[in-house]
């Protein structure tokens, strides 16, 4: 791992844009692996900000993103699919027909999962953006998940749960359950970009660079990649050595 600590939200959002737009500047076809959440939103400014400057085009790339709640409409607001096009898609050049979401109100569950796992294995991912859950989950892999896990239906813990609560109405309208890329997908990626910032991160972040690989921190696996970036403010790397 290469572990970075910015100053500010602004070196924060700045580093991790650049790793985005070199690897799509250096292969211009390139296929990314995309994530939500409040953690990415400056740095996909940020790259809003490049496409309009006119030194980044997003028209060749290819995109998976990572997750999907279970029983939202796409044009629900806290759809995953809507935080996508509402926080970059819909503001730079992107081809909407090289854009791949799970859909999460398919009947068959099981169908639509393998249909995005069947894509996957079909695609190399060149670089897959991750942000990281207080407790360890990355995508909606949550503690003691199988690291051969691919893309499926996953029950979300109450940690899980009552952390999103902040983004719906009431508590009780967060969905119970997700699909998501699987563990073993994540890491088949060439290049992985992990993103955590606040004081709640800081435990799962120590767990994730200086503890166990473990299925109790679902983040540990990443010790095991050979190219991860680790980008951090100060307060979620309070406690890593």
């Amino acid at each position: 791992m290469k572990i970075l600590i910015a100053e500010n939200m602004e070196e924060f959002d700045n580093l991790g844009a650049s790793i985005v737009a070199d690897v799509i500047n250096n292969k211009n076809d390139a296929t990314i692996g995309f994530a939500t959440g409040s953690t990415p939103i400056g740095m996909y400014q940020k790259l809003i900000d490049m496409y309009n400057d006119g030194k980044l085009s997003f028209k060749d790339i290819t995109t998976f993103n990572l997750d999907e709640y279970v029983g939202l409409e796409k044009t629900h607001n806290q759809s995953y699919y809507y935080f996508m096009h509402d926080k970059l898609f819909d503001k730079v050049d992107i081809d909407e027909n090289k854009v791949n979401f799970l859909s999460g109100t398919e009947t068959d569950t099981f169908a639509e999962c393998k249909r995005y796992s069947d894509l996957l294995a079909n695609n190399t991912i060149d670089l897959q953006i991750l942000g990281i859950g207080a407790n360890g989950h990355i995508g909606f892999n949550e503690p003691n998940t199988d690291f051969n896990s691919v893309t499926r239906e996953v029950m979300l813990t109450e940690k899980t749960i009552s952390d999103n609560a902040r983004f719906f109405e009431s508590i009780d309208d967060v969905p119970k359950s997700a699909l998501t890329m699987g563990i073993n997908e994540i890491m088949a990626s060439k290049k992985i970009v992990l993103l955590a910032n606040g004081k709640n991160k800081a435990d799962a972040v120590y767990n994730m660079i200086n503890g166990e690989v473990s299925a109790e921190c679902p983040a540990s696996v990443l010790q095991l990649h050979n190219d991860v970036v680790v980008i951090l403010d100060k307060e979620s790397a309070s406690r890593i050595k």
